[in-house]
C-alpha cells in the first residue's frame, strides 16, 4: 500500500478499542500496539511525520500494510496485545531479551514420568511448571526436588532398565529409592511424583501434613528407620519450599520492581519479598529505549515479565503510575485466579523499597557498561534528539560576559566525546563595541572564530559537529546567520535556561524547542557544558578587570606599554612592589630607560604626596 492508502485506511477505522498490527512488505509483524480508539491512534502514525521520533519515523517507513482487531474493551485489547507481542516478537516493540528465556520444569508423559529442565512450553502432552527466574536457580529446584523425594536423576529408562544392573551410588547414599531394582516400585514412584507436583504447585502444607501423618504411623508401628527416613524427607521438603518461593515468587508477599535508564544500557529489577524478608533478586539488562517514556517502558516490561506465569505475588510495587494499570491489574489477576494488586507508593516504607530496587538497577547498569559505551550512547541520543545526521563528537559552546561597556569578553569551551577538552578552550576580547550588545558580541566572536578556521589558523583548525550558544532563539539565529554567510554547514542550538538558571531545553534557529529532561544523562551533559562555558567567561572577565585596575598607574608612565607593564607585574606581582623597587632591580626586568622612567615617576609622586 502507498503512504496515502495507509493514511486513508487509518482514517476509516472505527473509534473503538482494539489492536493494530503493523507489517512490512514481507508480511512480517514489526509492531503491535493497543488503542482505546483505533482511528485516533493509528492515524497519528501517518500525520505530521516531522513531529515523530526517529524510531517512529523508521517504523512508519517500513510499514507496507496493517491489520486491526477490534476488542470489546481496553482490557481485552491489552490482553490481545500482550499475546501478539509474545508470539511475533516485533522489532519495534520494547522486548526483554528473547535469548534469555524463562525456564520451565517439564514432567514427561510416560509410564514412569520424569522431571527435566525446558526452555519453553511445547505442545507434546507433557506438563510444565513455571516459568522461573533463571536456569541456574531452576536447576537447583529440580535437584532439590529429586533429592527430597528420592527420584532418579540417572539416564535409565523405566520399566525398560528395571533389574538390568545393580543400583548406583545414589541409592546407597540415600538420594534415590532405586527404582532400577527388581522390586515392583511403580506405586511408590507415582506417589513421589504426585508429591513433587503438589510441591511445584505450592501445596507445601498438604504434602507436609501427609508426610507427618505417615511418619507418626511408622513410629507407632515401631518402624523407626522408616520414620527417620520420612523425617529427613520432610526437612528436605521444607528447604525446597523456601527455595521454590525464592525463585518463582510462589506465595511471595510482595514483588518490588525498579527501573533505571542508562545511557547505553537500562535495567529492570524485581526484588522478591517472602514473609517480609528479601529473598531474591531478578534483573534484566536491555538496550536503552531512548524515545519511549518510563511509563511506557515499564508497562511493557511488567507485561512481559509476569505474563504467562501460573503464580504471582499478591502485590507488585511499581516505581511510577501506569496509564494501563487498571486493565493490567485485571489481566494478571485473571491469569492466576486471585487478586494481584499493582501499587505505586508515594512515601513511607514501600517507597524505600522502590528506591532500593532502583538503586540495584543503577548498580547493574554501571557494572555492565563501560565509560566509553556510556559516552557513545549518550552522544548518539543527543544527535537523535536534535535530528542530526551524525553523532556530535566535538561540541563548541559560547557565552558572553561583560561589566558595562568595558571588559566585554567571550568564552569558547570545547567538549569532545562528552568530556571537556581544555587545551582547545579559547577567550575573546570584544573589539570596537559601543556598549553591551550580546547579539553583536556573539556575531563578532563567531565571525572571528570561523574566519580563522577558514584561514587555516592552527589554533582554530578543527571544525565542530555542533554549536551550543548560551542564550535563546535570537542568539542562535545570530549564529546561524554567521555560519550561512561563511558557507559553513554546522548545526547550532541555543541553551534555554529555567528560572533556576539551569538549561531546560535546546532551541533551534527556527524557534523549535527540544526538551532534554526526558533523558537524564543528556540533561546533565548539556547542563555541565552550559555551566563550564559560563564559568570560563566569568573568570576571564574578572581577570580583565583586575588587570585593568592593577595596571592603571603603570599605564600613566611614559614608555610603559602593555608588554612592559606585563613584565613588571609578572616579576613584582603588584604595583606597590614596583613603586618600592630600587632602580637596580627595575633595570633587571625592563630596559634602563624604562626602569629610570618608572623609578623617577614614583619618586616624584612620593615627593608630591600622591598615592595610587
Amino acid at each position: 500500500m502507498t503512504f496515502d492508502e495507509l493514511k486513508e485506511k487509518a482514517h476509516s477505522l472505527p473509534l473503538k478499542p482494539g489492536v493494530y498490527i503493523m507489517q512490512d512488505a514481507q508480511s512480517k509483524v514489526i509492531y503491535v500496539g493497543k488503542a482505546k480508539a483505533l482511528k485516533n491512534r493509528v492515524s497519528q502514525y501517518f500525520a505530521n511525520l516531522a513531529s515523530h521520533t526517529e524510531k517512529t519515523r523508521a517504523m512508519v517507513s517500513q510499514i507496507d500494510h496493517f491489520d486491526v482487531i477490534i476488542a470489546d474493551s481496553e482490557f481485552e485489547a491489552l490482553v490481545l496485545e500482550n499475546s501478539l507481542i509474545k508470539r511475533h516478537q516485533p522489532r519495534y516493540n520494547i522486548l526483554l531479551k528473547d535469548d534469555k528465556g524463562y525456564p520451565y520444569i517439564r514432567l514427561s508423559r510416560e509410564e514412569y514420568p520424569r522431571f527435566s529442565l525446558a526452555s519453553r512450553v511445547a505442545e507434546d502432552g507433557a506438563r510444565y511448571f513455571g516459568p522461573y527466574a533463571s536456569r541456574h536457580s531452576t536447576q537447583n529446584i529440580l535437584d532439590a526436588l529429586r533429592t527430597a523425594l528420592r527420584l532418579p536423576s540417572c539416564r535409565k529408562k523405566f520399566p525398560r532398565d528395571i533389574g538390568k544392573e545393580r543400583p548406583c551410588l545414589n541409592f546407597h547414599m540415600g538420594k534415590c529409592d532405586g527404582y532400577c531394582r527388581s522390586e515392583n516400585l511403580k506405586e511408590q514412584h507415582d506417589e513421589a511424583v504426585a508429591q513433587a507436583v503438589s510441591l511445584l504447585e505450592g501445596r507445601f502444607k498438604e504434602v507436609k501434613a501427609d508426610l507427618t501423618a505417615e511418619m507418626e504411623t511408622a513410629a507407632e508401628e515401631l518402624r523407626f528407620e522408616k520414620a527417620a527416613e520420612i523425617r529427613d524427607r520432610l526437612r528436605a521438603i521444607e528447604l525446597l519450599g523456601a527455595r521454590q518461593k525464592v525463585v518463582a515468587g510462589s506465595l511471595a508477599d510482595t514483588d518490588v520492581t525498579g527501573f533505571f535508564r542508562g545511557t547505553a544500557k537500562s535495567c529492570f529489577v524485581v526484588l522478591h519479598y517472602v514473609d517480609g524478608d528479601l529473598a531474591a533478586k531478578d534483573m534484566e539488562l536491555l538496550e536503552t529505549p531512548m524515545e519511549e517514556d518510563e511509563e511506557e517502558v515499564l508497562s511493557s516490561l511488567i507485561r512481559e515479565y509476569y505474563g504467562g506465569r501460573t503464580r504471582l505475588p499478591k502485590q507488585i510495587l511499581l516505581p511510577c503510575e501506569l496509564s494501563d494499570q487498571v486493565p493490567l491489574t485485571r489481566m494478571l489477576s485473571e491469569q492466576v485466579g486471585y487478586r494481584v494488586e499493582l501499587v505505586t507508593p508515594q512515601r513511607g516504607a514501600k517507597m524505600d523499597l522502590i528506591k532500593l530496587a532502583n538503586q540495584n538497577a543503577v548498580e547493574e547498569v554501571e557494572r555492565a557498561t563501560t565509560r566509553e559505551e556510556r559516552q557513545n550512547k549518550l552522544l548518539e541520543a543527543l544527535g537523535k534528539m536534535l535530528g542530526l545526521g551524525e553523532t556530535p563528537r566535538r561540541m563548541e559552546s559560547y557565552d558572553i560576559s561583560n561589566t558595562g561597556s568595558d571588559d566585554i569578553v567571550a568564552s569558547m569551551v570545547v567538549f569532545e566525546n562528552g568530556r571537556p577538552l581544555k587545551r582547545d578552550y579559547r577567550h575573546f576580547k570584544l573589539k570596537d563595541m559601543n556598549g553591551p550588545d550580546d547579539y553583536a558580541s556573539m556575531e563578532q566572536v563567531l565571525t572571528r572564530r570561523f574566519r580563522r578556521y577558514l584561514d587555516g589558523d592552527e589554533k582554530f583548525n578543527t571544525k565542530p559537529d555542533l554549536l551550543l550558544i548560551d542564550g535563546g532563539e535570537n542568539h542562535v539565529r545570530v549564529a546561524q546567520r554567521v555560519l550561512e554567510a561563511m558557507n559553513l554547514d554546522i548545526p547550532a542550538f541555543g541553551m534555554v535556561k529555567d528560572d533556576r538558571h539551569r538549561t531546560r531545553a535546546l532551541v533551534a534557529p527556527d524557534g523549535r524547542e527540544i526538551g532534554i529532561q526526558a533523558i537524564p544523562a543528556v540533561f546533565a551533559l548539556i547542563g555541565q557544558i552550559q555551566e563550564e562555558t559560563h564559568r570560563f567567561a566569568i573568570e576571564f572577565n574578572r581577570q580583565q578587570r583586575k588587570g585593568r585596575v592593577q595596571g592603571s598607574t603603570l599605564d600613566k608612565i611614559p614608555g610603559v606599554g602593555e608588554v612592559r607593564r606585563a613584565q613588571l607585574l609578572k616579576h613584582f606581582k603588584s604595583v606597590k612592589a614596583v613603586r618600592e623597587a630600587p632602580l637596580e632591580e627595575l633595570e633587571q626586568v625592563v630596559p634602563k630607560n624604562t626602569a629610570q622612567a618608572v623609578y623617577h615617576y614614583f619618586r616624584e609622586d612620593q615627593g608630591s604626596g600622591i598615592r595610587n
